[in-house]
């Protein structure tokens, strides 16, 4: 018999993958804004990365704007997924050249935020997701009028 009963797994599991997107993200845009405007101690001594270089700007552009995404839980798959893509990029090229491990090479944050953001693509945004409030609100607006036509005859 499990410690805890499969029921009550299923029934707080959204909620706790809710509030590990929403933890996840925070930090995620943390990491964006020390890159793009030098606070939380920025990339050293409260510096920022020169503006359109290559690949700091981008990174902290995408941690920052796709973070914030995943954080309020709105096109959060395709976030997540963007997300993940440029922690393995950061992973691979920057770190990876240096050692083979990542504890070696200083790669840990990127690998786990890697494979972090790819569960969050694959396990969708949980509880107290801001898309999941808009999105029947969307559908609802975007939805084609329906033109009031006689019922169809069918041929005989």
């Amino acid at each position: 018999m499990p410690f805890v009963p499969r029921e009550a797994v299923e029934t707080v599991r959204p909620h706790v993958l809710g509030l590990f997107r929403i933890v996840v993200g925070l930090l995620f845009v943390c990491h964006g804004a020390a890159k793009l405007f030098g606070v939380l101690g920025g990339v050293g001594d409260g510096a920022t990365v020169d503006t359109w270089a290559w690949p700091g700007f981008y990174a902290g552009l995408i941690e920052l704007v796709a973070g914030s995404l995943v954080l309020v839980g709105l096109g959060t798959r395709t976030a997540a997924l963007l997300c993940s893509g440029s922690m393995a990029f950061a992973y691979f090229d920057v770190h990876q050249e240096q050692a083979l491990w990542p504890i070696e090479n200083g790669g840990e944050t990127a690998a786990l935020y890697s494979w972090v953001f790819l569960l969050i693509a694959f396990a969708g945004p949980g509880s107290f997701a801001l898309g999941s409030l808009l999105g029947p609100v969307l559908r609802r607006r975007n939805a084609p009028a329906v033109a009031a036509e006689e019922p169809a005859t069918a041929a005989v």
